[in-house]
């Protein structure tokens, strides 16, 4: 079995910083892509970012010049920094490693982030 472990969130104002982290621990993997997610009350589960095995990037438009990923191999963790944030940006954030296809196989069970304006 695969656990993923999100830590980080909290309360913050708008404008403030936080920091996720990610663990995977667990069955290993020769290589995956991992990512982050969130889900607001009453709105669809959204992607954040991901970051490839090789650390190739992805973001989505919102969080672009915010917010960056990061990952260790070698520790085989994952962070998320998250700069200048919003009020929207309030959710619970997921972390997700994708073994191979499209779909993310193993799940974390969140951090609630909470900006407040």
């Amino acid at each position: 079995q695969v656990q993923l472990v999100e830590s980080g969130g909290g309360l913050v104002q708008a404008g403030g910083s936080l920091r996720l982290s990610c663990a995977v621990s667990g069955r290993t993997f020769s290589s995956y892509t991992m990512g982050w997610f969130r889900q607001a009350p009453g709105k669809e589960r959204e992607f954040v970012a991901a970051i490839s095995w090789k650390g190739s990037t992805d973001y989505t438009d919102s969080v672009k010049g915010r917010f960056t990923i990061s990952r260790d191999n070698i520790k085989n963790t994952m962070s998320l920094q998250m700069n200048s944030l919003k009020p929207e940006d309030t959710a619970v954030y997921l972390c997700a490693i994708r073994i191979s296809g499209l779909s993310y196989d193993y799940w974390g069970q969140g951090t609630q982030v909470t900006v407040s304006s």
